[in-house]
């Protein structure tokens, strides 16, 4: 008799962090997810969530469809934005891919404070802006079509950020065809950063909108933070070096009297700071997310960075505190440029800072000096800040490290849920879009980062281009070139064993005891709560399982294939023979789901599993048995079978 004994050891032989390793790796249909996708229609990279109205408006390549919100593959409506072939034309003729640029492609979505929908497109590099509504389960897209420089991009492959705030337009985009003019703009009181200093060569990312409100003693403005990468200017290098960057602005920012007409008086900006292992050249960042558990002051951005060159292959996953940043923008130092006959490099700056403060928003202290709103500042201030906007050291993490650390395909977006557990811990749930088209879901416990599962949602050659996601409905939607998806929070079902269920240390999930299956925590009512387990540490209080047994009849001499199938990817499996581990030797043959014997004897009918004081204690534990047994065709007694050779070769399968 063989048996074995498996339990989880993570490996110590990578390079990079242990809990970067998913524990389970699953499809999309087995998490309960949905597949839209429309003939002949791709690049689904836009999204609008409107809860109230039960749809999701997804934005695609000439097409805006309107899905339901609880289940995407029904579609309630759709509508086309099309370019006229002459406007193809015209675009080709200046020098873009008419198969592949000189299309409309949907690039902006909002919603305006009376429910009608702002849209914008790129227009075959001619980008233009139109309002929508959903009414009667209807898209109707207005006349009524305007210039969208400014606010749209030209090159729908290019990046951009946008955000509507309070129906005020804020956009960081291309200003000109070629797009070497980049700004952030507000378009109401048309300010904007000024052209070719304050951002060199960059690529936008994101915009967030932090609102402070009356819970603010300072009593300053609500701020406006764009996050973006641009090449450094503050390194002494040789080739192009590319940094992650935060800048701030405030909301109420109207631009200077004199100085900075049209300009943003309080543009700030600093490196942020995600180090990965010994790596000298910094990672770029490729999404934002915004998370405020409370008030203003607990607000985190997380962020998704990815190696700049080729000779790193890790993604990182890095988060701020904007009491951090806030500082860094209020009490830190500046850069300055310092320039002789020689050089010019930037240093610290060492001398003597205006007052008001260059970069800080209107609060009570400037109030009381006479200053009520930015056209109020004086040109001393004012002609600092145009000059001397970075700041001279990068933001600090919120943690000593980054929060995730991978190998492998590099992560593209990011999203953070908020969730109870069954002790009533909170925690935070993030999940991850890579560029193999699956999304990863992970839990940081108490400084240990768990990647519950890896869910492919499409192709692998097909990136995750956009997440959003309603805590309200527990729901994740997700678009790419080819396709969009949604996926539940969750899917506790797929485990179909306690210690499965509990090992996931999936915060939604638990074992409910009395109908023997994984449910959702939020399913269940506080009295019922006692005989569901949820552990986030370990299974101990799983019911105790029986080992699972196969008989094989072989005869000695033959090639045995004993399986193996490991529940989790955290599971190192551990062969004994006569309760001592065996090694892969010319006997034994380690395979990835199996132990093959090569040459098995009767010796081989004469082992136990191991007792539990010898199993590894890990938490993560699979448990086999597998017997192999020689005997006639007939077994006499199956407790304790003769074994006698074999004698008919009609019974020497061995599969």
């Amino acid at each position: 008799m063989l048996s074995f004994c498996g339990p989880a050891v993570l490996s110590l032989g990578q390079d990079w962090p242990l809990f970067s390793t998913p524990r389970k790796r699953v499809p999309l249909s087995r998490n309960g997810g949905y597949i839209f996708h429309e003939e002949g229609v791709s690049n689904y990279s836009t999204m609008l969530l409107m809860e109230d109205m039960g749809v999701l408006i997804l934005g695609a390549r000439e097409t805006i469809f309107a899905l339901d919100f609880a289940k995407i593959t029904h579609k309630k409506d759709m509508v086309k934005w099309e370019v006229t072939p002459d406007m193809r034309k015209t675009c080709s003729h200046k020098g873009r891919d008419f198969q592949t640029e000189c299309w409309n492609y949907i690039r902006i979505l909002h919603r305006w404070t009376d429910g009608r929908m702002y849209v914008c497109g790129t227009n075959a590099f001619s980008p233009a802006c139109t309002n929508m509504s959903y009414t009667g389960g209807k898209l109707n897209l207005e006349n009524e079509i305007h210039d969208g420089k400014g606010r749209c991009p030209y090159d729908p492959f290019q990046r951009y950020a946008s955000e509507l705030i309070d129906d005020e337009l804020y956009s960081a985009t291309s200003i000109n065809f070629l797009g070497t003019d980049m700004a952030m703009t507000q378009h109401s009181v048309k300010i904007r950063t000024d052209p070719y200093s304050w951002l060199i060569d960059p690529t936008f990312i994101g915009i967030k909108h932090v609102t402070k409100g009356m819970e603010n003693p300072e009593g300053d403005d609500d701020e406006i933070y764009l996050f973006f990468s641009e090449t450094a200017v503050e390194y002494d290098s040789y080739v192009k070096l590319d940094v992650s960057r935060v800048a701030r602005v405030c909301k109420g920012d109207v631009g200077g009297l004199r100085t900075l007409q049209k300009r943003w008086s309080s543009f700030l900006k600093a490196q942020l700071d995600c180090p990965v292992l010994h790596s000298k050249v910094p990672l770029i960042i490729k999404d934002v997310f915004l998370f405020c558990p409370g008030n203003w002051t607990t607000c985190v951005f997380y962020g998704v960075f990815t190696p700049q060159t080729d000779m790193l292959q890790y993604s990182a996953v890095c988060t701020y505190r904007i009491h951090d940043i806030e500082k860094l923008f209020s009490e830190g130092k500046f850069k300055t440029l310092f320039i002789n006959d020689d050089f010019s490099k930037y240093v610290m700056y060492n001398g003597e800072v205006p007052d008001p403060r260059p970069g800080a928003c209107i609060n009570n202290d400037a109030r009381q000096k006479g200053f009520f709103k930015s056209s109020d500042l004086p040109d001393k201030t004012l002609m600092f800040i145009k000059n001397n906007n970075l700041m001279d050291q990068a933001v600090k993490l919120a943690s000593e490290q980054p929060l995730l650390l991978k190998k492998g395909a590099a992560f593209t977006s990011i999203v953070v849920a908020n969730t109870t557990a069954l002790d009533g811990t909170s925690h935070h749930v993030i999940f991850i879009g890579t560029a193999s088209g699956s999304v990863l879901k992970a839990v940081n416990y108490d400084g240990e980062m768990v990647i519950i599962e890896e869910v492919q949602l499409f192709n692998h050659n097909d990136p995750v281009k956009i997440l959003r996601h309603s805590t309200t409905m527990g729901l994740l939607y997700a678009g790419s070139e080819e396709a969009a998806a949604q996926m539940p929070f969750c899917a506790c079902s797929k485990y179909s064993s306690c210690t499965d269920c509990v090992l996931a240390r999936d915060p939604y999930c638990g074992w409910d005891l009395v109908s023997k299956s994984c449910i959702a925590i939020n399913s269940i009512n506080s009295d019922e709560s006692s005989e569901v387990v949820q552990s986030l540490k370990d299974a101990t209080r799983c019911p105790a399982v029986e080992s699972t047994k196969i008989i094989k009849i072989f005869c000695p001499g033959q090639m045995v294939s004993l399986p193996c199938q490991l529940g989790s990817n955290l599971a190192r499996v551990q062969w004994r023979v006569n309760d001592q581990p065996i090694e892969n030797d010319k006997k034994y043959n380690f395979q990835h789901d199996s132990l093959l014997i090569l040459n098995v004897s009767d010796t081989d009918s004469d082992a136990v599993p191991p007792p539990p004081h010898q199993r590894d204690p890990s938490p993560e534990i699979e448990h086999f048995q597998s017997n192999i047994l020689f005997q006639p065709s007939k077994i006499l007694d199956p407790a304790k079978p003769s074994i006698e050779p074999c004698t008919h070769k009609d019974h020497l399968s061995g599969k």
